[in-house]
């Protein structure tokens, strides 16, 4: 009887090789999947984490239009770095820096304000006017800020805010819950250009807004906010067995 001829030991080991890299399952060689906290890419860190809100472009969110370059006209680094590492308190901006409780680093807080800056700003489109500062320092004046209201403003959102022929309310106290003093006073400021809404240059011709005016019209419409969000309106009409 005839026995099998043992194979050579260097092709024996050729062999288990072979399989030992073709086992089902077993991935295949490729390039490794990147860290998350090692992402600099802006695009891809903005896409993860901004576009939701603000658009897939920096335009055509629900939220501030950050490719616009009137607002990163007269927000400066600080006041970016701050929004995008600690979120804004009372809305619906959350924190994306890892000390915050976010899951981004500092160095792609940083890539993502370079970013933006470097992307959507344009250095001269200010045009060498000072405008209003991004933060109030001061409280305004609600009881002025009505008639700063009436004379920039109502044309378009009516007289008592609640929405005109070229503007919807901005005074529901849906919106107003939802919008901190600082995103009021970045709308008055910078407008809405997606939806029409100039900026404190043009709300009335050869005559822009203060700083002042600014901070008044603020307090105001922050005077309008209710006191309790998230209530349901008043009804007129009771219902059986309600208390």
């Amino acid at each position: 009887m005839n026995r099998p001829h043992p194979l050579p030991a260097a092709l024996l080991l050729m062999t288990l090789g072979t399989l030992n890299c073709n086992l089902p399952g077993r991935p295949k060689a490729g390039p490794e999947v990147p860290r998350p906290d090692s992402i600099l890419d802006f695009a891809t860190l903005y896409q993860q984490n901004c576009s939701a809100c603000h658009g897939p472009d920096g335009k055509g969110g629900a939220a501030q239009e950050l490719a616009d370059p009137v607002y990163l006209g007269i927000a400066d680094d600080g006041a970016l770095r701050r929004a995008t590492a600690n979120g804004v308190p009372g809305t619906s901006m959350p924190a994306f820096s890892q000390s915050a409780g976010g899951m981004l680093t500092d160095e792609q807080v940083e890539a993502l304000v370079r970013g933006m800056r470097e992307g959507w700003g344009k250095p001269d489109i200010l045009g060498g006017q000072d405008p209003p500062s991004y933060a109030a320092g001061t409280p305004g004046d609600a009881q002025r800020g009505a008639d700063v209201f009436n004379t920039f403003c109502a044309s378009c959102h009516g007289p008592d805010g609640k929405g005109g022929e070229k503007a919807s309310s901005i005074t529901d106290g849906s919106y107003l819950a939802l919008v901190s003093d600082q995103g009021l006073r970045t709308a008055v400021i910078v407008g809405r250009p997606d939806l029409g809404a100039p900026d404190w240059r043009s709300d009335m011709a050869g005559r822009p807004m203060t700083h002042q005016d600014v901070s008044d019209v603020v307090a105001w419409l922050a005077a309008q906010r209710p006191p309790f969000p998230g209530q349901p309106y008043a009804s007129t009409a009771a219902t059986g067995g309600s208390l």
